[in-house]
């Protein structure tokens, strides 16, 4: 299911997305991801802080490389919608594969006795939010919204460095493994820009409720309004 367009950015000319256009999102979107980068070593919130709420419980996974304060904004947001908020703290910058962060999402849910649990997860989090949902844990999970998330991978991953981003290539046995896992797909709804700079493949996931913002970018999206507003249709 589509809502908004279709699941790969449109071609540049006229009538479509211009290059100045492409330009400027991708020169906003780093601009963004930059200024949450450096903002999130000077936080003074402690992840404990936001574990209080009487709604349904929010697991948030960040992305690759990603603490998550890079993820503050749109965790005071839930939280003060009433949402108990909670961070996996041992993921850190969050280098490790998917399968290992999917694992300790898992311990995380099952020491604390999660249920009903809503999972929020941006770029490589959203992998890790399906196969914790294809898990034995999987039934502590309502649903998910995944943000900019390359459930088909990216084909950008094989000229990058490191094993982690290598891993995201549409022809990594573990993204091949993953898209053949459709029974959970109902209960997640992707969210992602009409133009992203790091998956031009788009973020679309068969079964899904997929949502196409046209803008661009990978990072900035995070603030935009109509991800809350998906949260809350899914959520509240």
């Amino acid at each position: 299911m589509a809502d908004g367009g279709a699941g790969r950015a449109p071609p540049t000319g006229e009538g479509t997305i211009s290059v100045l256009r492409i330009l400027g999102w991708w020169a906003a979107d780093y601009a963004y991801a930059g200024f949450w980068q450096v903002r999130s070593f000077f936080g003074r919130d402690q992840a404990d802080d936001f574990t209080t709420g009487d709604r349904a419980p929010i697991v948030v996974l960040a992305g690759v490389y990603e603490t998550w304060r890079f993820l503050e904004p749109l965790i005071v947001a839930l939280h003060e919608r009433g949402h108990p908020v909670h961070v996996v703290d041992a993921l850190r910058r969050n280098q490790f594969p998917v399968r290992d962060e999917a694992d300790q999402v898992a311990d995380y849910l099952r020491a604390h006795d999660l249920s009903g649990v809503f999972l929020v997860a941006h770029s490589k989090g959203g992998l890790a939010g399906k196969l914790v949902m294809t898990g034995p844990e999987g039934a502590r999970i309502r649903g998910m919204l995944a943000i900019a998330t390359p459930f088909g991978g990216s084909r950008y991953a094989r000229l990058l460095p490191g094993r982690v981003l290598r891993a995201f290539s549409p022809d990594d046995p573990s993204i091949v493994a993953l898209g053949r896992e459709l029974d959970v797909n109902a209960r997640i709804v992707s969210i992602y820009a009409a133009f992203d700079p790091h998956i031009p493949e788009g973020s679309e996931l068969a079964g899904a409720k997929n949502v196409v913002l046209e803008t661009g970018g990978h990072f900035r999206i995070l603030a935009h309004p109509r991800v809350m507003a998906e949260l809350a249709a899914l959520a509240e």
